[in-house]
């Protein structure tokens, strides 16, 4: 009876040693899980920022095929101001977010405007450009003079863009495209009535086509605020936090001004005086 016993309370001590450590396990794990995201991305120390890389001035290759333009130069600066690296993925506008969704990339820098639906699902930075909306369309186009003019007309963009979801509410069919590059060639050649497209878009367009046969017939009287989407909850909230100082300390010390003039021509980093 007395070894029956010790071996019973040797057991139960066995035993007890491993819930004791089973719940350090977990609890290790559980901290793990919860740390931060800024927290995790300094730990890596590198900054995943998604960007699609065909659209000029914001993202777009040089002609040395190489990754440049204003959003490229923006995240770069914010990764700088983070104290890490920053790596780039490319790819298509939709994908962009699912893979933000998905955790894949931290950040998506790519000329994103705020808008009442997307601020249901994410949390947003403060602004670092504001941009007019423009209605562009063949240069022998009279009849679309105004926005009220899109209805029944045929657009192209990409389908969850801004611009597509403008288009839809004035009565325009939009058609699915990839990039900015496959727009401009529906509309040259006639495919579609119009497009709708940043105001700069335009001027950066033509100033690498000055012969396109293409206009501005109207504009949006408010612009939109371009900021970077984050994932909502509470393991981005000091993530966010950080970037908004980041894009608060460039635009101070004048280094959003200085991208702007380079890649603009003109400083989108303030809102339009009304």
């Amino acid at each position: 009876m007395k070894n029956k016993g010790l071996k019973t309370v040797a057991a139960m001590t066995a035993f007890v040693s491993v819930l004791a450590l089973s719940g350090c396990g977990q609890n290790t794990a559980e901290t793990t899980e919860a740390k931060d995201l800024l927290s995790r991305i300094q730990d890596r120390g590198e900054l995943i920022v998604a960007m699609e890389g065909t659209w000029s001035p914001w993202t777009y290759h040089d002609e040395n095929d190489e990754l440049t333009g204003y959003d490229v130069e923006v995240a770069r600066a914010i990764a700088e101001r983070l104290g890490v690296e920053v790596t780039f993925v490319e790819g298509e506008w939709d994908g962009l977010f699912a893979g933000l969704d998905a955790d894949r990339y931290d950040l998506v820098v790519n000329g994103v405007d705020i808008t009442d639906e997307r601020a249901e699902k994410y949390d947003f930075t403060e602004p670092y450009a504001y941009n007019r909306i423009a209605i562009i369309v063949n240069g022998d186009n009279e009849e679309i003079q105004s926005f009220e003019d899109l209805e029944g007309k045929n657009t192209a963009n990409t389908i969850t863009s801004t611009y597509a979801e403008l288009a839809e509410s004035c009565g325009a069919s939009v058609t699915g495209v990839d990039d900015l590059n496959q727009t401009f060639e529906l509309l040259l050649s006639g495919r579609i009535d119009a497009t709708l497209n940043a105001e700069l878009t335009y001027y950066d367009y033509m100033k690498a086509h000055p012969d396109a046969n293409i206009q501005i017939t109207a504009l949006t009287k408010e612009a939109s605020r371009v900021a970077i989407p984050v994932r909502k909850g509470a393991e981005t909230e000091t993530f966010r936090a950080a970037i908004d100082d980041a894009i608060k300390a460039l635009r101070e010390d004048g280094t959003l001004e200085e991208l702007s003039e380079k890649y603009f021509g003109s400083d989108v980093s303030q809102a339009p005086q009304e």
